[in-house]
């Protein structure tokens, strides 16, 4: 979905959207049953818990430094491939819920869109990709997370919640 502005070789050796700390862990992305389904066949030791509706994989208690990675993630990158789940095809994007109504935010710590400005990434939301996000979340509202500080607001929806 990022083509456009974002290297897939770039993502491939960076893999940091996949890797979660204590920190992050409420970022981890929105799996549909199928999905659970093809990584519990892969990895069967696997966990998801239920999400409103969707699901999320289970991370037990995280301490200091120690990191969790997606099930999903291998060292060719992720095995679901161009399945991913919705939150991840988006990401750095993320849409969130502020003050009542929907925004679609910018994660920061993604090297490769760090850099750019930050009108670029207004844009290429505008060029369509805001409309997916917003109907996506319409159909999936799983997927809206709370907002978190420090996460730039790039857009908000037209229509309150």
């Amino acid at each position: 979905m990022l083509k456009k502005i974002l290297s897939g070789e770039a993502c491939a050796k960076c893999r940091l959207c996949c890797i979660f700390d204590r920190y992050d862990v409420w970022e981890t992305p929105v799996f549909t049953a199928e999905l659970c389904e093809r990584i519990k066949a892969a990895r069967p030791q696997t966990e998801f818990v239920t999400k409103d509706g969707g699901y999320i994989f289970r991370v037990g208690e995280l301490k200091g430094d120690e990191l969790f990675s997606c099930p999903a993630l291998t060292d060719k990158g992720c095995m679901l491939g161009d399945d991913k789940p919705f939150d991840c095809r988006i990401w750095p994007y993320r849409i969130m819920e502020v003050g009542g109504r929907r925004a679609i935010t910018f994660a920061s710590i993604c090297d490769e869109l760090y850099h750019r400005p930050l009108s670029q990434l207004v844009d290429f939301l505008r060029e369509g990709l805001a409309d997916t996000i917003f109907a996506y979340a319409d159909l999936h509202p799983e997927i809206v997370k709370p907002y978190y500080e420090g996460y730039p607001v790039l857009l908000f929806e037209r229509k309150p919640l």
